[in-house]
């Protein structure tokens, strides 16, 4: 089975950086698409930056520039480093995973427990 641990939330001021973690471990055979996605209080959960398994990234609008998702093949982990960061970056963080698990051809998603960003002004 598969299983996802975020860390490196935090309570930071305006303008630091956090950077966060998303460890997969389990019998995973291929990550097709990973991601990191947010929801603050009121608001619907978005997606906030996305890797695929070519290392081709993408990030909404309200963070280019600022955020950087990466990943670490040989740890089966991806990061979210966030720089500059602004009180509306508050929010829950949630890492997700879109994979196969060995032995199945049939792809699946998974989420994180979600990690909490919170930015004082």
């Amino acid at each position: 089975q598969v299983q996802l641990v975020e860390s490196g939330g935090g309570l930071v001021q305006a303008g630091e950086s956090l950077r966060l973690s998303c460890a997969a471990s389990g019998s995973i055979s291929s990550s097709i698409a990973m991601g990191w996605y947010r929801q603050a209080p009121g608001k619907q959960r978005e997606l906030v930056a996305l890797i695929t398994s070519g290392s081709t990234a993408d990030y909404a609008d309200s963070v280019k520039g600022r955020f950087t998702i990466s990943r670490d093949n040989t740890k089966n982990t991806i990061y979210l480093q966030m720089n500059s960061l602004k009180p509306e970056d508050t929010a829950r963080y949630y890492c997700k995973w879109r994979l196969r698990v060995s032995g199945v051809l049939a792809e699946y998603i998974y989420w994180g427990q979600g990690t909490q960003v919170t930015v004082s002004s």
